[in-house]
């Protein structure tokens, strides 16, 4: 891959750092990598979910997070990862304290499942609260004017429903036209069309996941969203040399020649096992080829890309650092 691909000094520039994908492509653990090669050199960034599942605790193997932003991580030179768990009824609670004074009141309606209702009666109230959140967060400032946090990396929802959660605007048709849910949704609608935001897609070089990304692209262009880095996951090394992969994935395997070059590395296997590993190399060159063509697939999304290696063993925290320190090396900063 070359450098001009990868990450760019506008996607640097970026405050905001949406990440999704399909289910399974492990969009969380990329988001995680993502906070901690940010944080790199002493900067300050906060990690976000909002789905409620607490991914961002598996990974880094911690207890379940609260709804306050936490310390999670150390990152090279001196930075810091925080991590926010944001939960829709503590947003509407923080609101209507915040803007209604009704912190009290809050509590009371939450006890007659009146947060159930709110959200049921307008559906796009709950998406508002959790981007609201969000965006508070971006734009929060020290006594001194300056950014609590450099960057904000969101764990957002699956790319089936990203665009509906981000697209504020039509989330607003069924709420207030004024006061205080509307000036929120604006600060939310003005910060997630700007330059500030970017958001990312995890893939996989499989057929579903690259149809779903470059579905999901287009749809962000048409909700006037803009598209970050395509991020492929789980990337494989090839087994074999270039030259060779289609042959193989044709079925052109010589038997006599791999054992004559097992039995020169001192290695005599009977018929069946070399006969395995002859249908084995047959199907590694298919999947190489399936590889190749979801790559020039995701190509054509013409965006910055980067990949990330499959893990041998389970992800955990010391995975996350090296696959950060990965990303690092393609530019991200």
């Amino acid at each position: 891959m070359s450098s001009s691909a990868q990450w760019t000094d506008e996607l640097s520039r970026a405050r905001l750092h949406v990440v999704t994908g399909k289910g399974g492509t492990g969009k969380t653990t990329v988001a995680a990598a993502l906070a901690l090669a940010l944080a790199s050199g002493g900067r300050r960034v906060l990690l976000v979910e909002v789905e409620g599942r607490q991914g961002i605790a598996q990974v880094f193997d911690t207890a379940p997070l609260p709804y306050s932003e936490e310390r999670i991580a150390a990152a090279p030179g001196g930075g810091e990862v925080r991590a926010l768990a944001v939960d829709a009824e503590a947003a509407l609670l923080e609101y209507l304290s915040m803007f209604y004074n009704l912190g009290f009141a809050g509590r009371t309606l939450r006890k007659m499942g009146a947060i159930e209702f709110a959200t049921t009666l307008a559906p796009g109230l709950r998406d508002v609260l959790l981007t609201g959140k969000v965006k508070e967060c971006v734009r929060r400032t020290d006594s001194g004017g300056r950014h609590v946090y450099d960057a904000v990396v969101l764990d957002a929802p699956p790319t089936g429903r990203v665009v509906k959660f981000l697209d504020v605007t039509k989330a607003m048709a069924d709420l207030a036209k004024v006061g205080p849910i509307r000036s929120q949704s604006d600060g939310v609608v003005r910060l997630l069309h700007s330059g500030d935001t970017a958001v990312h897609l995890v893939t996989l070089l499989e057929e579903m996941p690259v149809r779903e990304t470059l579905d999901a692209v287009a749809e962000l262009d048409a909700a006037d969203l803009r598209p970050g880095a395509v991020i492929t996951n789980r990337v494989r090394p090839p087994r074999l040399p270039a030259r060779s992969v289609n042959a193989a994935a044709d079925g052109r395997v010589d038997a006599d020649r791999v054992r004559t070059g097992l039995v020169a590395a001192g290695l005599d296997l009977d018929s069946d096992v070399l006969e395995g590993l002859v249908e084995e190399t047959v199907e590694h060159a298919i999947r190489v080829q399936a590889e190749q063509r979801a790559r020039a697939d995701l190509g054509t999304a013409d965006l910055p890309a980067l990949e990330l290696p499959e893990l041998t063993d389970a992800v955990d925290t010391g995975a996350l650092y090296e696959l950060a320190e990965l990303l690092g090396e393609q530019g991200v900063r």
